[in-house]
């Protein structure tokens, strides 16, 4: 195993904090008190969470809709995470944002981005300037299983290969694109078989298993630095709630969406660093406190935070 205790530890705080952070953004959403849409991934923390831990400081990511626990592996702010989904000044994008749209740049994060299969195209943009500048840098790709029948992926993976750019096409399969069964929108059963399409390497991963996440993305940027890449990597994972706050969850059953909380990534975890012997119980139990209380502070200061003011209406807007 290539993972330190103090990596392994940090990373089960973050999927607590991303765990904790999307079940208040529902409560939120719930009541009315946070405006717009989101797009939740509670059951995706394994996935979301490792893969951009993995990555070294100056590396780039580019976010999907869904995007709250690759955003919170990053380490960032989560007061202003939080301001942001409720529209207030303090924001990352001073409260235009919000959920989908969430970006960066000074930590590495592009952008969350609305349309289906957005980054799959921008991605290669930034990869071909890593490339071009020779900063060493590799850009992580995500996106979801829907996203791969977009004619965007296979534009981006087609010219990535071609022109060999240090990206790593990060596909989190969480087996629907919305409400439609991967096995209803296309006829094969990985995703990432498609990679010889385009004569590159491929890994299919347990997206509920941290460390293999952590391990596989570590593998691929490596690939990436030595001018191998691109590289495709499917995540098997699942998200416990709907496609967003109004899916009824109707074509889902209730023991299929239980079996996968069974596996739940975050306990999976905590198992793992009991049984390597990296925490105590007290320990892992302290963290989730502070996970929490990490949480409820975002909370207070996006609570406390100004609206923007009406003077900033028309700036940060572009148009062609």
């Amino acid at each position: 195993m290539s993972i330190s205790k103090e990596t392994l530890l940090e990373m089960y705080k973050r999927m607590n904090q991303a765990r904790k952070f999307e079940e208040k953004v529902n409560w939120f959403f719930a009541r009315g008190m946070i405006h717009g849409t989101t797009h939740l991934s509670i059951g995706q923390e394994a996935s979301g969470v490792a893969a951009v831990m993995a990555l070294e400081k100056g590396d780039l990511v580019s976010l999907t809709h869904r995007g709250h626990s690759q955003f919170i592996g990053m380490g960032i702010d989560i007061n202003k995470m939080m301001a942001e989904l409720m529209g207030k000044y303090t924001g990352y994008c001073k409260g235009k944002g919000g959920s989908m749209h969430i970006a960066d740049i000074e930590s590495g994060n592009l952008g969350a981005n609305g349309i289906v299969g957005g980054g799959l195209t921008l991605a290669p943009g930034a990869a071909l300037t890593q490339k071009y500048k020779k900063t060493g840098k590799v850009v992580l790709c995500t996106f979801g299983d829907g996203a791969a029948n977009e004619g965007a992926f296979h534009e981006g993976i087609n010219l990535s290969s071609v022109w060999k750019l240090p990206v790593i096409f990060y596909c989190e399969n969480n087996l629907y694109g919305m409400s439609t069964a991967q096995s209803k929108s296309m006829n094969i059963e990985n995703i990432a078989d498609r990679a010889v399409s385009y004569g590159i390497q491929s890994f299919i991963i347990d997206g509920y298993d941290a460390i293999e996440v952590y391990e596989t993305v570590q593998k691929a940027a490596e690939m990436c630095r030595r001018g191998e890449g691109p590289v495709l990597i499917e995540a098997k994972t699942y998200r416990f709630v709907g496609h967003s706050k109004s899916d009824a969850n109707a074509y889902r059953t209730k023991e299929e969406i239980n079996s996968w909380k069974e596996k739940d990534g975050i306990k999976r975890l905590r198992d793992k660093i009991l049984k390597l012997g990296f925490a105590t119980e007290k320990e892992l139990e302290d963290i989730e406190e502070e996970a929490k209380q990490s949480i409820e502070e975002a909370v207070e200061f996006a609570q406390n935070s100004p609206m923007p003011p009406l003077d900033t209406l028309e700036e940060d807007v572009y148009a062609d």
